[in-house]
């Protein structure tokens, strides 16, 4: 059984910095992709950042990049996500997903697997 566990959000002020984790188990495919997304009050779910195991390609969505960092251990089944420079607009539930290497990674039927979630909250 696959399972995603995130852990590591909180409530910071604006500029502050956090790092999600999710650890994973349970994978019977030997390439595969862990993502993550998240979803604000009355908003649609978004990619925020992918990584593939095969080679370690990462994707970040343009309203990241060059503040987030996602990251994995393997010999951990961990997969982080290295937020800095928070910002009010990134109060989300984050979510990190799990599926063979998608198509385009940003699209959340894309993946089989979901954890249960971790609430950040970015105040100003």
């Amino acid at each position: 059984e696959v399972q995603l566990v995130e852990s590591g959000g909180g409530l910071v002020q604006a500029g502050e910095s956090l790092r999600l984790s999710c650890a994973a188990s349970g994978f019977t495919f030997d390439d595969y992709a862990i993502a993550w997304f998240r979803q604000a009050p009355g908003k649609e779910r978004e990619g925020v950042s992918c990584i593939f195991s095969s080679d370690s390609r990462t994707y970040y969505a343009d309203s990241v990049k060059g503040r987030f960092t996602i990251s994995s251990d393997n010999a951990k089944n961990t997969v982080y996500l290295q937020m800095n420079s928070l910002k009010p607009e990134d109060t989300a539930v984050y979510y990190c997903a799990a599926g063979g290497i998608p198509v385009n990674w940003i699209r959340d039927y894309e993946y089989d697997y979901w954890g249960q979630g971790t609430q950040v909250i970015v105040s100003s």
